[in-house]
């Protein structure tokens, strides 16, 4: 059900296309080539609906390692959801590695080093001075040379969390160093200058859906943040309602939304997005965007640490080399069982706590029975 690589995942991802054409016998598969990395491939399936009144979106790969487990979830929701689907007024959009390089490469970021999901930014003006906290992380944090042996850099890691500690408190300096920065192009969380080709063409497909469609629900999926044992559906900010009367609307256990609070905030998300468009140009239209979070460190201050260490030492390796090979395999290796754990009893849960995600949100918006 896991891909093991991007190409199996892609070549996975078109066979699809008969089973929903069979419903919608007009869907059609998209492709958008990245430029610079033409053999990439951002594919989608489009389905409309006849008599058009709703259209639900399921996204995979925004932050592109995490693409192996959205792509799981994806092929069980076309094997269990789709079917009980009506054709007739529910359009249908599914979009496989909205970032295929960072899927290949096992990376959050593309290669630009942006953060996509920090990237759908409506207005580039201001984002400079956004997240003014970033600055005392990245001096505590942030080590442009190559990275040395594996006891160095853990050692060197600690102390900037003792001292980042002291500043900013845990919480704060993980939601400093996540929640996206403007400022520095080798850093971490960074959400770019301009809008990336990749978020340029999901919001473009957005912008089209909000034009045909009176009623948009959207699921995007992630993974590697929050806790282990159970799956989060994560709100934005826009969403006025509150977390535990989603919780109660969705017969789902674990609601959050982007805040300090009970996640972290997020600056420029895809699914943000949604209701900054639908304020500005579609007013009077019905959203629901979400993310679902499959955590696999956990969330105590041990995994928020170990997770943290993960997030740094990568972005050194990454922009600067390392001079160990054996420090950049065992970093790689923490890299991929943050974003993609290899326990199959870890896997069996992020699929049922989909599952269950799934269930209760398109039966409450009306789209099955």
């Amino acid at each position: 059900m896991f891909p093991t690589t991007y190409e199996e995942s892609r070549e996975r991802f078109r066979t699809y296309l008969d089973p929903v054409q069979a419903r919608w016998p007009g869907a059609r598969l998209e492709s958008y080539a990245l430029r610079d990395h033409p053999e990439l491939s951002i594919d989608w399936i489009a389905a409309e609906a006849p008599a058009p009144r709703r259209l639900f979106v399921l996204t995979t790969g925004l932050h592109g390692i995490e693409g192996y487990a959205g792509a799981a979830m994806l092929q069980m929701w076309v094997a269990e959801f789709m079917p009980r689907l009506d054709p007739q007024d529910t359009g249908l959009m599914l979009v496989h590695a909205v970032n295929p390089w960072g899927m290949v490469h096992h990376r959050r970021y593309n290669a630009q080093n942006v953060d996509l999901n920090r990237n759908f930014v409506s207005r580039w003006e201001g984002t400079r001075e956004l997240n003014p906290e970033y600055d005392r992380v990245l001096a505590l944090f942030h080590r442009p040379r190559p990275l040395g042996s594996w006891a160095g850099a853990n050692l060197g890691f600690l102390g900037g969390v003792v001292r980042s500690t002291l500043e900013l408190g845990v919480t704060g300096s993980r939601e400093a160093i996540l929640c996206g920065q403007y400022r520095h192009a080798q850093g971490f969380s960074f959400g770019g200058t301009e809008t990336q080709e990749e978020a340029g063409v999901m919001m473009a497909l957005q912008e089209a859906a909000l034009a045909r469609y009176d009623q948009i629900v959207h699921l995007d999926m992630h993974s590697g943040y929050g806790p282990r044992d159970q799956m989060s559906i994560v709100n934005p900010t826009g969403e006025p309602a509150s977390s535990e009367e989603w919780s109660r609307n969705l017969n789902y256990p674990l609601v959050v939304r982007t805040d300090p609070a009970e996640f972290y905030t997020i600056h420029g998300d895809m699914t943000a997005y949604w209701y900054e468009l639908r304020d500005a140009r579609f007013q009077g239209k019905q959203v629901y965007a979400a993310a679902f979070e499959c955590g696999t460190f956990g969330d105590s201050l041990p995994a928020a640490i170990r997770s943290l260490r993960v997030t740094v030492l990568e972005n050194q390796l990454e922009g600067y080399g390392a001079r160990s090979r054996a420090a950049a395999e065992r970093i790689r290796r923490q890299r991929d069982e943050l974003f993609i754990p290899a326990d199959p009893a870890w896997r069996e849960k992020a699929i049922r706590d989909a599952r269950q995600a799934f269930q209760g949100i398109l039966t409450f918006f009306g789209l099955i029975e």
